[in-house]
């Protein structure tokens, strides 16, 4: 059984909005720093947001900050990401990761070389 799966991408135009769903499993939602990330075409993967539910702590990267937002409901074990203000340079393949909670306090929830499971990824496409 998948320990990650994203849902909610889709095609917007210039200036719209999309939620993103990560499903995760019971084992693993409050014992890691759950991160959403996204990646472009020829394009390495970059960090946008992450959660640590046990706390509950969030934080942004600089490309999300006043226009996304990463929340969850407990009882479903379902992590979102609210965008809004969508750009065409948002564009790329989201996906859900999760690293060693420790990093939702630290700098090293950015890196996605040190995440240790992935979802599938869902797409998300804006055009102008």
């Amino acid at each position: 059984r998948a320990q990650l799966v994203e849902s909610g991408g889709d095609s917007v135009q210039d200036g719209g909005s999309l939620r993103l769903s990560c499903a995760v499993s019971r084992s693993i939602y409050t014992n890691y720093c759950i991160g959403w990330y996204r990646q472009a075409p020829a394009k390495e993967r970059e960090a946008v947001a992450a959660i640590y539910t046990g706390a509950p702590r969030t934080v942004y990267g600089a490309s999300a900050k006043g226009r996304f937002t990463v929340s969850r409901v407990n009882a479903n074990y379902t992590i979102f990401l609210r965008m809004n203000n969508l750009h065409p340079e948002d564009s790329g393949t989201y996906y859900c990761g999760a690293s060693p909670h420790a990093n939702c306090y630290r700098n090293d929830w950015t890196r996605p070389s040190l995440v240790e499971k992935w979802g599938q990824g869902t797409p998300v496409t804006v055009s102008s």
